[in-house]
């Protein structure tokens, strides 16, 4: 009896120490386990990245130039005053073509809208540009403006309202719906506008009817049910004697770095202080800016000065401390902005005039169409801290030509007219095509080409 119950006491001793050691094993495990990530169930959803097809590339140009007063009884009877010769080609073939019509303009040749079928899952490159010259009692000078994409929202910077300014809102809808189009003025006498443009077709109006009193306009474009062309174009007579002409391309948005190349300040034996004139807007709130003027091919400041912004106000700033000569025009702000440049070439009989507006960059191969007309040349900005160098080839099969842009530098190159250029360039830059004669002028920004198609992520 003796053994027996000494071996149950040793056999339950050894059971109690046992489960003391476990349960101490256990109390350390969920202690040294609170701090660890615990196991999860995850479950990686189905996934699809797909590439759209690319849409057909659409341009639209802006057709005859118009006339208005020319009816003594309806001062606000438009004609047409001129029909623009176009240049144009593209990277499959020269693109199709098809006629808007303009109800408002009897007399009409009608308006261009050019197409770029897509070949292969890739949106062909097209570059067309429209001139005309005028040499007329009312009217004179040169004017010329890019086929560009309709858009739902632009900007047009320049314009004026002053005695002898007859400038008119183009507005031009390529679209199979009617597009409700909303105009809004900034100056210092705000101006609102609403009109309905047709399907396929261009009406226009003039600034007066929307910024009547309104120094230094400045108008937003908003179209919904389609998208719009706008286009701001511009006459100007001084006494009797017509001075110039001028076809102003929107801008795209309000940015805080705008650079404006080839900006050309001309000599004068008067008063200069009209020469060149810097306008700018911000249109949401205060802003502080700096403008830099290069001369084309340096970099140093010709002219740097700093300017304060008051929101929805627009500003004017006379450049005449310049020499004649080319410049490249850097605003730095702190908010997004308008900015634009005005250049004339004198102030009597056999001048003209143009606005210089905002050339946006890219970095990759554009189609730069250059129409008939005086000497022309593209002004290239590189404001990137490596050089850039840019290769022009002729469409046609001409010789290419390469130039090398300096970093924080710009070049100038001669084009021919009525040719079209393949512009590649290996690294970001900005470019403004250049025409120039004596009583005749025009400047337009290479815009990039509409962008590929992004992928879509789809979830099944």
């Amino acid at each position: 009896m003796t053994e027996t119950r000494t071996f149950r006491v040793v056999a339950t001793s050894a059971r109690l120490l046992t489960g003391a050691v476990v349960a101490a094993a256990c109390v350390v495990g969920v202690v040294a386990a609170i701090p660890a990530p615990w196991p999860t169930v995850t479950h990686q959803a189905a996934r699809a990245d797909i590439a759209p097809l690319p849409g057909d590339t659409v341009l639209v140009c802006n057709g005859d130039f118009r006339a208005i007063g020319r009816n003594v009884t309806d001062s606000l009877q438009m004609e047409p005053a001129a029909s623009p010769q176009l240049t144009v080609d593209g990277s499959t073939g020269a693109p199709k073509s098809s006629l808007l019509s303009v109800d408002d303009l009897q007399g009409s040749g009608g308006v261009q809208k050019l197409t770029g079928e897509v070949e292969g899952r890739i949106a062909p490159l097209v570059g067309a540009t429209e001139s005309v010259s005028l040499a007329e009692a009312d009217l004179s000078g040169f004017a010329a403006a890019p086929c560009r994409p309709a858009a739902t929202e632009s900007w047009l910077v320049g314009g004026t309202v002053e005695t002898g300014a007859e400038d008119l809102i183009v507005l031009t809808n390529p679209g199979a719906v009617p597009s409700t189009v909303s105009l809004v003025a900034f100056g210092s006498v705000r101006g609102t506008a609403s009109v309905i443009v047709p399907a396929e077709s261009q009406l226009a109006l003039p600034l007066t009817s929307l910024a009547s009193g309104s120094d230094l306009p400045v108008v937003r474009v908003t179209a919904t049910g389609s998208p719009v062309r706008a286009v701001l174009q511009s006459s100007q007579t001084r006494v009797l004697d017509p001075v110039g002409v001028d076809l102003q391309d929107a801008v795209a948005a309000p940015q805080q770095r705008p650079v404006i190349p080839g900006v050309e300040v001309f000599e004068s034996d008067g008063d200069s202080s009209r020469m060149a004139v810097l306008r700018m807007l911000s249109p949401e709130a205060d802003a502080q800016a700096t403008v830099t003027v290069r001369a084309v091919g340096g970099t140093a400041a010709a002219s740097e000065f700093t300017v304060a912004l008051t929101a929805e106000q627009p500003l004017e700033l006379s450049l005449s401390d310049l020499d004649p000569g080319v410049y490249s025009v850097e605003v730095d702000s702190d908010e997004p902005l308008l900015a634009g440049v005005r250049v004339q070439d004198g102030g009597g009989p056999q001048s003209d005039f143009s606005w210089v507006t905002p050339a946006p960059e890219f970095d990759d191969a554009v189609l730069v169409a250059v129409p008939a007309g005086p000497a022309a040349s593209v002004i290239l900005v590189n404001d990137e801290d490596t050089d850039t160098t840019v290769q022009l080839e002729p469409t046609d099969g001409g010789n290419p030509v390469q130039s090398v842009v300096p970093a924080g530098s710009s070049v100038a190159v001669d084009l021919d007219t009525q040719a079209v250029y393949t512009l590649t360039p290996s690294g970001p830059v900005h470019a403004q095509v250049a025409m120039t004669a004596p009583g005749a002028l025009a400047a337009w920004p290479v815009w990039p080409a509409a962008g590929a198609q992004q992928s879509i992520t789809v979830y099944p």
